[in-house]
């Protein structure tokens, strides 16, 4: 049996109280061994300042981290300057991403897909870098279809990703079929469920409905009913995608990616709940 593959995902905090917060997060976390903590990367490379400082921070501290790279609007020399930063810093792990075009950014610049990037990184640095990249279960919000989506997921593939994370779901099913679909093409690599603990339904929903994740009714509509009331909210979130992770891992999943929000509540407790901490 392989080793479970473990992650936290962050955002770079904004101010010195967020850097503060997200070191007691990371500590908190860390008690779990993750194999690394992954920082996002602004619309076009907004954050990448914060975001370096986020995973040097990490580094520091004796932790593998991971920066997202989003290709968006980026020239080939930019992304170079960024790989070459990154290696200069020793750091070998890269969450390679097609991103989201900054508002008023006409041009996708000079990478179309994530699968460019991906051939550009090992192009330009060989297999110095472990590579990770997304995957869509439910099929990304501009795919013209599933089947079209999953040959975008495999030119990525075969690009030269070594481990694929998905977008966060909330139905195990959209999962398991995604992974026979993969493998149907012959696609080996490890591909980690992400996975969202529910804080604030109205955050969640503007959420979904941007990335394509689909709320299934009967939890919508559950959590529509509790309204306001936090605890309930945060009760049933617990309960619904812990069961839904020990579904996961028990049915072959090859590890988890957790969207922690910059929080460490939710996740210690289905960490706990999982017995995995």
């Amino acid at each position: 049996m392989h080793e479970k593959l473990f992650s936290f995902e962050f955002f770079p905090p904004k101010s010195p109280e967020g850097v503060d917060k997200l070191r007691e997060v990371r500590s908190q976390l860390s008690t779990f061994a993750p194999r690394f903590f992954s920082v996002t990367y602004g619309a076009g490379g907004s954050t990448r300042e914060p975001s370096l400082a986020a995973v040097l921070d990490i580094r520091a501290a004796g932790l593998t981290a991971a920066p997202h790279l989003s290709c968006i609007g980026a020239t080939r020399q930019s992304i170079r300057d960024v790989l070459g930063e990154y290696r200069q810093h020793g750091i070998r792990h890269i969450v390679a991403l097609r991103g989201d075009l900054p508002s008023g950014m006409a041009s996708s610049g000079e990478f179309r897909y994530a699968s460019d990037l991906v051939a550009f990184i090992r192009q330009e640095t060989g297999d110095w870098f472990e590579i990770e990249v997304a995957a869509y279960p439910e099929t990304h919000p501009q795919a013209r279809s599933a089947p079209e989506d999953l040959q975008h997921f495999k030119t990525k593939v075969d690009a030269g990703a070594d481990v694929a994370i998905t977008q966060y779901f909330f139905n195990a099913d959209a999962y398991f079929a995604f992974v026979d679909d993969c493998q149907r093409l012959g696609i080996a690599i490890p591909v980690i469920p992400g996975i969202m603990p529910i804080g604030k339904y109205a955050q969640l929903a503007r959420f979904s409905d941007a990335c394509g994740a689909e709320i299934p009714r009967w939890i919508r509509k559950k959590l529509e009913g509790y309204q306001d009331d936090t605890e309930s909210i945060r009760a049933f979130g617990l309960d619904m995608v812990t069961a839904m992770c020990q579904r996961l891992l028990d049915q072959g999943a090859p590890g988890l990616h957790i969207y922690t929000m910059n929080q460490a509540a939710a996740t210690v407790e289905i960490w706990r709940r999982l017995g995995l901490g």
